[in-house]
């Protein structure tokens, strides 16, 4: 399955919560399911667990921006650790330098942070990186590359950091750099999302 490029609102609403990765807006102004019939939409059916359980791994999923082979091969990794599964899974996902851009306030959203880390703006340790889901580790640095610091979006993002920077990162205001002063615990996740449901979806598919 290709990664999600539609109307990201509208994905929102139909998972019932806001992803910040995915889009600065928010689905509040309708805060209900898409569909012909509008607020009509919001009383439906009691869901089945497979729907609660399929909700749960699609608000990580979109926000974070990963295609179903990307995702599944994470979980894979997750549960092969000695870690408890949920909280290495939450940990991979904000590892990654597409979010790590995102979080530190370099991007508006993840896909924007993508598109930076892509384009070779981006810097780990003094290095160009130029792979999305490149994994950060503690003690990583990253850094702008000079001329991209003039980049239009990029001041306009920090001018206006989309999220609150995590407890994990230290964020240098002078030389716009950004540090993994630790590794991301599961509450560093920017919204609510009930990992158990991830489990057992895969469990039944693995």
């Amino acid at each position: 399955m290709s990664r999600y490029t539609g109307p990201r609102v509208k994905k929102m609403r139909a998972l019932g919560v806001d992803l910040p990765g995915l889009s600065r807006k928010t689905m509040w102004d309708r805060a209900y399911p898409p569909g012909e019939h509008g607020p009509k939409n919001a009383r439906r059916r009691r869901e089945s667990d497979f729907k609660k359980q399929l909700v749960e791994k699609q608000k990580l999923r979109f926000n974070y921006g990963l295609t179903e082979r990307q995702f599944r091969r994470l979980f894979v990794e997750a549960k092969n650790n000695k870690a408890p599964t949920p909280d290495k899974l939450l940990e991979f996902l904000e590892r990654r330098l597409d979010n790590a851009v995102f979080r530190a306030g370099y991007a508006a959203t993840i896909p924007a942070a993508r598109q930076l880390v892509r384009h070779r703006h981006i810097r780990v340790n003094g290095k160009r990186v130029d792979i999305p889901s490149y994994r950060l580790k503690v003690g990583d640095e990253i850094t702008l590359k000079d001329k991209s610091k003039e980049l239009a979006i990029v001041k306009e993002s920090l001018e206006k950091v989309a999220l609150q920077r995590p407890d994990w990162m230290r964020f240098d205001d002078d030389t716009l750099s950004c540090r993994v002063a630790e590794l991301p615990s599961p509450d560093a996740v920017p919204f609510p999302v009930e990992m158990q449901l991830i489990v057992e979806y895969y469990s039944k598919r693995l």
